[in-house]
Parts: structure tokens; C-alpha cells; sequence
């Protein structure tokens, strides 16, 4: 289930952008499994990918194509990760590039692929080059939610955001879709995300402000703690705005272009999490009063990630013992575990390090109750904090990754 997923929003047209699907049957027949962006020349295209080293071919390629020559189509699949298939991915990814390029009549290396789903089973290229003619005989500036729907896989809901910011007398928009429900931990971005704007931008500022971001979004995010072969993530500013570009995130139109786009991209994040395979809690894990932030960051992961954690939350259990333990276990260099305080749903749980004298058993059913529910973790050590965002462990989880393949 969706925990609070609001339905996919109403997204206009982002000038220089167009968007075409198609069914291939990769997995299964009568499913939207081919989405093709179409990107106006010279716009800047910006992207950041997983860091597992077991990456996938289309990730490679992307890393590749990306700045050698303008990038004009993004390529997606579903039902075929195209991972762990070794030369022959890499070949079979680039011959749908090389399809696409011919058929649109640019370079390869403006072709950048993108490819989700099953990992070591080799890539239906045939299926795919059959549905790319289909594919740009759809485009349309209004196929966002079709191309949310696209890009799914085990995903239970399409997941869009829009945002748009005046300056200076000029409305700028900003608007982007995500997949991801499982094999979530990104170690750079997301599973797959693409965002899109009419903005004027270099792409060195473009690059710059995603990674940041990413920092504050989909790097924030975890399910299961399994960062994907797969995770990639693309920015795209188009120009069609007609601001003189920007060249610096210190001017003042990229920094509005920074708050819209965070928006943007946490709700997406947020969406992951929220639709997280199984999922019936939305859960923030905040810790504060660290030293140093990495120990506030790592600390929150694994509160997040802990198995026992997880399933106390699906459970309504106020077992908040375990989350204690985990702190206990984080890492974290000279802890000291008697200013430990811990709230759940703004209810005192723990204080210096033991149970709270206010706590009282109901107070901790009725804080583990909810669908949404806040950690707030204060190891009193200092000014520094992060957060991250995840969900419960569910029978349902274990039921969709069992028959994964089935």
C-alpha cells in the first residue's frame, strides 16, 4: 500500500521537452515499457548515477555519452535491468542507442539509456527497437503521466512533482517524475529520476546543484538498504525560459532555482519511501546533537535500516529498546550514552539514556500507531544533525521480493 501518496499531479508542458511510450512486452504483455524524453538542442543535461561497482550497462554508457556530445533522448526501459550481463549488455544497450540515433537523426552519443527491473537476464533488444518507432510517434509535451506510469516496476503509483517560481517578471517551472519501490539505498541519487526545467542554466551549474540535492533527497532515502545497479537520476534545463543563462549557484535566480528544485526532488524522494514495497508507515529518523554530521547521518541509517526497528514499526510495537541498541552499535566515537534522549512522535521515550520517568506504555502505542511516524534521536554531543526518510518491514515485503521474478 501507498502510505499518504498523493495522486499524480496535473504537470504542463516544459518547453523544449517532449515525451513518447510504448508497450515492448519486455515482461509482460499490455504494459507501457518504453519511455523516450526528446530534448531540445542545446539545452544542458546534467546526471549522477549509482557507485555500485556491479553498475549496470546503460549506466555506463550514460557515463560515457554524457558530455561528449549534446544529449537529445533519454532512453528507458522496464522489465530488464540489464545488470550482470557482462560485454554482451553493454553491446545490446548501445545497438538500441544506435537505433534511436538513426531513427532521430543525431549522434549515439546523444542517445543516453536507461534500463529497470530483473538483473542478469539478457536484454531483449529486439522488443525494444520494434517499440522505439512507436515510441517517438507518441511524442507529446503532455505525456508525463504516462511516462510516470512507464517507468514503473514494482511500484504501486506513478510518482510527479511540479513547482513553479517567478523572478524578475518571469515564471520559471520545474517538473519530474521517479520509480523505485525496492532496492532502495541510493548512493547517489535514486532509482530512476528525471527532472526537467525551462531554465537557462551551464551545465557545470547544473551538475553542481544536483549533486548537492541529491545529497538532501533521494541520498536521504532507504527501504532496504540495497543501493540498485541501476540508480540514476538526470536534470535537464531546457532554456525555453529566455533568461540569460545562469553561470553561477551564488546569483540570486539560481538560488530561487535551488529551493524549487529541493522541493521537487524530496517530494519524489518522499514518494519512493512512501510507496516502498509493502510499506504501511512513512517514517522520518532525525537525529540531532551529534558532533560531527557523519555521525548523525550514519546513526540515522541504521536506525533505518535495522530489521528488528522495522518490524516493531509495522507492528505498532513501542519496542524502542532496539532503536536504543542501534545507537549503542552506530559507531559513533565517544558516545556517551547517558545524554542519550529519544522521542517518538513527540513523546518522550527515553532521557539520559534510559526510560523517561513521564513514559508510560499507552504513551508509546499511541506514538507507534500512525502511518507517519517521527524518530528524533538527541545524542547530546554537539550542534550537528541529518535526517532520513524510510519505511516499516512488512509480511507483504518479503512476500514481493520471494516472487519477484514469479
Amino acid at each position: 500500500m501507498a502510505v499518504g501518496l498523493h495522486d499524480f499531479p496535473a504537470i504542463p508542458e516544459i518547453k523544449g521537452i517532449r515525451i513518447g511510450v510504448a508497450e515492448a512486452g519486455i515482461k509482460r504483455p499490455n504494459k507501457k515499457d518504453v519511455v523516450i524524453f526528446e530534448v531540445c538542442e542545446g539545452a544542458s543535461v546534467a546526471g549522477v548515477f549509482t557507485q555500485n561497482a556491479f553498475c549496470a550497462a546503460p549506466v555506463r554508457i550514460c557515463q560515457q555519452h554524457l558530455g561528449l556530445s549534446g544529449s537529445r533522448y533519454l532512453l528507458i526501459n522496464t522489465g530488464n535491468a540489464n545488470a550482470g550481463t557482462g560485454k554482451l549488455g553493454l553491446a545490446t544497450a548501445l545497438k538500441t542507442c544506435e537505433f534511436l540515433a538513426d531513427q532521430a537523426g543525431v549522434n549515439v552519443e546523444a542517445i543516453l539509456p536507461f534500463s529497470t527491473g530483473v538483473i542478469g537476464e539478457p536484454l531483449p533488444v529486439d522488443k525494444i527497437i520494434a517499440a522505439i518507432p512507436a515510441a517517438l510517434a507518441n511524442l507529446s509535451a503532455n505525456n508525463w503521466h504516462s511516462a510516470g506510469v512507464g517507468i514503473m516496476t514494482t511500484d504501486t503509483l506513478p510518482k510527479g512533482s511540479i513547482r513553479t517560481f517567478d523572478f524578475e517578471g518571469k515564471t520559471y517551472s520545474i517538473a519530474g517524475i521517479s520509480k523505485g519501490a525496492g532496492m532502495i539505498r541510493p548512493n547517489m541519487a535514486t532509482m530512476l529520476g528525471y527532472v526537467c526545467s525551462d531554465i537557462a542554466m551551464d551545465v557545470s551549474v547544473l551538475q553542481s546543484i544536483l549533486k548537492d540535492v541529491v545529497n538532501k533527497s533521494f541520498n536521504r532515502i532507504t527501504i532496504d538498504s540495497d543501493t540498485s545497479t541501476n540508480d540514476s537520476c538526470v536534470a535537464i534545463a531546457t532554456g525555453m525560459a529566455g533568461n540569460a543563462k545562469v553561470t553561477s549557484v551564488d546569483e540570486p535566480l539560481a538560488q530561487a532555482f535551488i529551493a524549487a528544485f529541493t522541493e521537487v526532488m524530496q517530494e519524489l524522494a518522499h514518494a519512493i519511501v512512501r510507496d516502498g514495497e509493502g510499506a504501511t508507515k512513512f517514517v522520518t529518523v532525525e537525529v540531532v546533537g551529534a558532533a560531527i554530521q557523519s555521525d548523525a547521518t550514519k546513526t540515522a541509517f541504521e536506525i533505518a535500516h535495522s530489521p528488528l526497528v522495522k518490524t516493531a514499526l509495522f507492528a505498532s510495537d513501542p519496542n524502542w529498546g532496539r532503536i536504543l541498541a542501534v545507537v549503542g552499535r552506530a559507531g559513533v566515537q565517544d558516545l556517551d550514552v547517558d545524554k542519550v534522549q529519544l522521542h517518538i512522535n513527540g513523546f518522550e521515550v527515553a532521557r539520559n539514556g534510559g526510560r523517561s520517568p513521564d513514559y508510560l506504555e499507552e504513551h508509546g502505542k499511541q506514538a507507534m500507531a500512525p502511518q507517519e511516524i517521527h524518530i528524533v534521536l538527541d545524542l547530546g554531543m554537539g550542534d550537528e544533525s541529518d535526517v532520513v526518510w524510510t519505511t516499516d518491514f512488512s509480511h507483504e515485503y518479503v512476500t514481493i521480493n520471494a516472487e519477484y521474478r514469479t
